[in-house]
């Protein structure tokens, strides 16, 4: 399963040569990086890229994000933790068994899930990893009550290990509307209530703002009022998941939202996953930059 084969931008062969033409605000971002652990520099909350950005390998990205100041890679498997790991970066959520179209939502995927599930999360907290991914799966026909219904007796099954492990299992938030056709947790209300039912403190939603501006919009708003159901979030500009600099032409507003997302009280990392159309190391720079809140908010 690989959601990021839509990536558009291959890698540049010189890509760290063209940070080095970064601009200064660039560099000293870079120059900032703090030990994996701590947070960096100038900001309340962490930096993080998906695994998949700009199509480079996971060594390669990881060289770039240290770099740049960012300290965690998300959706990375076991196989690739030592390599994140050896570039002094965190992995900041692991993928997880099973796949968006096969989720919590089927009982009939419950005995699979649980315990592949178990095993993954010992596996995180083994090696220092403190988030996981999972997904609820298709509806293929399902209805919204009997989503939660089951999703909810799954996680529930996983939950104790989750709390024994200290580690965060985040079911993430996608759009049924452009890019994942019939995917069940496709809106924070419904989202929301599964984190009550669970009644975990362990898990949690990852609030991608790309998908839920598709689903719903009223980023901040949603944000400010349900915080504390979120574990995670996760970045892109809309329309054309790509980047969301000034000179584009899209509807986010990622400074206020971030400003937002401070204001909370959030202090883990925000992950990158727009497609980048341009130089990806300079794109990506630039989207730290955007994304940094100082300290004093």
């Amino acid at each position: 399963m690989n959601r990021r084969h839509a990536l558009k931008t291959l890698v540049t062969t010189s890509a760290l040569a063209a940070l080095n033409a970064l601009p200064a605000s660039a560099k000293a971002a870079a120059a900032s990086a703090k030990a994996p652990g701590t947070p960096s520099a100038g900001t309340t909350f962490r930096h993080a890229v998906c695994t998949g950005y700009g199509r480079m390998s996971v060594d390669k990205l990881a060289e770039v994000s240290k770099k740049l100041g960012i300290e965690g890679i998300d959706l990375v498997h076991p196989k690739d933790w030592e390599t994140v790991k050896k570039h002094g970066l965190v992995c900041s959520l692991a993928w997880g068994p099973g796949s968006i179209g096969k989720g919590f939502n089927r009982r009939e995927n419950h005995e699979k899930l649980v315990p592949d599930y178990i095993h993954r999360i010992q596996e995180c907290a083994a090696a220092g990893v403190s988030k996981v991914i999972c997904f609820s799966g298709n509806r293929n026909g399902q209805s919204a009550e009997q989503g939660l219904e089951i999703c909810a007796e799954g996680i529930k099954k996983i939950a104790a290990a989750a709390e024994k492990s200290k580690v965060l299992v985040v079911m993430e938030l996608l759009n049924s509307k452009v890019n994942h056709k019939g995917y069940l947790c496709d809106s924070s209300a419904w989202g929301v209530e599964l984190v009550k039912r669970v009644g975990s403190e362990y898990f949690k939603l990852l609030y991608d703002i790309y998908h839920m501006q598709i689903m719903e919009g009223d980023i901040i708003r949603t944000i400010r009022a349900n915080h504390q159901y979120f574990g995670h979030y996760h970045t892109a500009g809309n329309p054309g998941r790509n980047e969301f600099e000034a000179q584009d032409v899209q509807e986010l507003n990622y400074a206020a939202i971030m400003k937002a997302i401070h204001g909370t009280g959030y202090r883990d990392f925000v992950a990158q996953e727009f497609a980048a159309r341009r130089d990806p190391v300079t794109s990506l720079a630039n989207a730290i930059k955007i994304c940094t809140v100082p300290a004093n908010g």
